[in-house]
């Protein structure tokens, strides 16, 4: 396996950098409603920068250092990332949402530095099962305690392996590219949320 270049570990770095985000909720900073607060006002930022830098002529050094190729005439990805996130906190409960953002902020990351694979095509099954087993581990400190060992543990797994899934390939539908900064934090999000809804 080639080892990841510089812009890539950059990319990575920034990534896991999102961490700090659902940190503050984590170590009692602020509070879930605070957080939801702080996630639309960052989305709105970022929403103008993407404005700027697609139909506005903004060129930043930065955007070429950290989006790919396939991010240049779309929304990037750190967009996405910022959406999906926003999406889950102000939908879901801090035990549902907040392993949903880690799963992005921290399990793909460590997933992209073991391997990754072109658009339409699967990563390798050893590179998944990092990605599950870290997903797991994530989930299961918040969702446990909430639900109960059995049924905790059920969910963790289920949005673990949500996570992976949306993690594994990068799907291109009607030309446009579904970037997993987007899809991670919802698949995982909602498949923990299943397993609570149906145990009740």
């Amino acid at each position: 396996m080639a080892r990841p270049g510089t812009a890539e570990i950059k990319r990575r770095l920034v990534h896991a950098s999102g961490s700090g985000m659902p940190l503050l909720y984590i170590l009692g900073i602020v509070d879930w409603q605070t957080l939801g607060y702080l996630f639309v006002f960052v989305s709105a930022v970022v929403t103008v920068l993407e404005i700027l830098r697609l139909y506005g002529g903004l060129d930043w050094r930065i955007y070429d250092e950290l989006t790919r190729e396939y991010e240049q005439d779309n929304v990037a990805g750190y967009a996405l990332y910022t959406y999906s996130q926003t999406f889950v906190a102000l939908v879901f409960a801090p035990h549902v949402a907040v392993p949903g953002m880690l799963m992005l902020t921290i399990g793909d990351p460590i997933s992209g530095l073991l391997g990754s694979a072109p658009v339409g095509e699967m990563k390798s099954l050893s590179t998944l099962g990092a990605m599950f087993t870290v997903c797991f581990a994530l989930a299961a400190p918040f969702v446990i305690p909430e639900a109960g060992v059995v049924t905790g543990t059920v969910a963790a797994v289920a949005g673990a392996l949500g996570a992976t899934a949306a993690d594994g390939v990068k799907p291109r539908i009607a030309g446009y590219v579904i970037d997993d900064n987007l899809s991670i934090p919802l698949v995982a999000c909602t498949a923990i949320e299943a397993v609570l809804a149906v145990a009740g």
